[in-house]
């Protein structure tokens, strides 16, 4: 087995979304507490384990057409570099792996996880072609790891935390489409051709509905940053100041998607981008510094 390919095909650049597993263990106080920080990177861990499962299954189901897109034919199962029977192999070891190891934390951790798996089955088998679904369904699966990654410690999240991971994920997503849809009109070609839910999509609306979740993620954040229970439980006032790291990073990500659509992916090229980067690093650093 070519293990470059088989690198690329669980595109380990993306696990830095599992990061969201991490949320409640931040925000609930416990990041220095060692019995806690080993349960929450246990499930981090499974969780990439899984989303390399689930770019591999989503990859064998969409080989023919990823054989129609300008990059995406370049993937290691449609290029051939990596046989669909052997990416299918490796995908059950990753799943059965993964959800061992959620078990063996909590039964919740590992019914959350196994929601996740589910999310992304429906959406590689069918939901995907459906538009607007398709970005609810991927929304869902942010949710389900942020749920996870609170059962791993025993801890509920805030239903700050998941409304702001909620709306965030739909604005990635829609991010996403928007950036598919210029590139399709960019290149004189038909975007429902390689992803067929874009046949559902206008690029007007889906920069309108960008622009009102950026605001509504915005209010969201800022909203439970000076929510009473918030306030007494950090003990403190200044969490207001990390609002603008918030806007900063939306605005940002809007500009890659919307303003320079390249050839990459807007949430591929937010990872490649320094001042998105930078400010991701700055907000991080604001949130220690006040919560501990």
């Amino acid at each position: 087995m070519n293990v470059g390919a088989v690198i690329r095909t669980l595109r380990p650049h993306q696990w830095v979304k599992n990061l969201f597993v991490a949320a409640p263990l931040v925000f609930a106080k416990h990041l220095v507490d060692q019995g806690y920080l080993w349960r929450a990177t246990v499930a981090v861990a499974a969780f990439c384990a899984l989303s390399g499962a689930v770019y591999a299954i989503n990859d064998v189901l969409d080989v023919e057409a990823d054989r129609a897109h300008p990059n995406k034919r370049n993937r290691p199962i449609a290029s051939g570099a990596l046989g669909e029977r052997a990416a299918l192999v490796l995908a059950g070891l990753l799943t059965t792996a993964a959800l061992s190891a959620c078990l063996a934390l909590s039964w919740k951790c590992a019914a959350w996880a196994g929601g996740y798996l589910a999310i992304n089955l429906a959406y590689s088998l069918k939901l995907k072609h459906l538009a607007f679904v398709d970005v609810v369904l991927i929304a869902s699966g942010f949710m389900a790891r942020v749920a996870a990654g609170g059962a791993a410690i025993a801890v509920t999240p805030s239903r700050w935390l998941l409304v702001c991971t909620g709306l965030l994920a739909t604005f990635l997503a829609l991010g996403k489409r928007a950036h598919e849809l210029a590139l399709a009109t960019r290149d004189g070609r038909d975007a429902s051709a390689t992803r067929a839910a874009l046949a559902g999509y206008r690029v007007g609306w889906v920069r309108l509905a960008m622009v009102a979740l950026s605001a509504a993620t915005a209010a969201a954040y800022i909203a439970y940053t000076v929510d009473p229970h918030t306030v007494e439980y950090f003990g403190t006032r200044k969490l207001p100041w990390s609002a603008p790291f918030c806007v900063m990073g939306l605005a940002r990500f809007a500009w890659l998607a919307l303003v320079r659509p390249g050839t990459e992916s807007p949430t591929d090229a937010m990872l490649r981008d320094g001042v998105f980067l930078m400010n991701l690093v700055a907000w991080g650093v604001v949130i220690l510094v006040i919560v501990y």
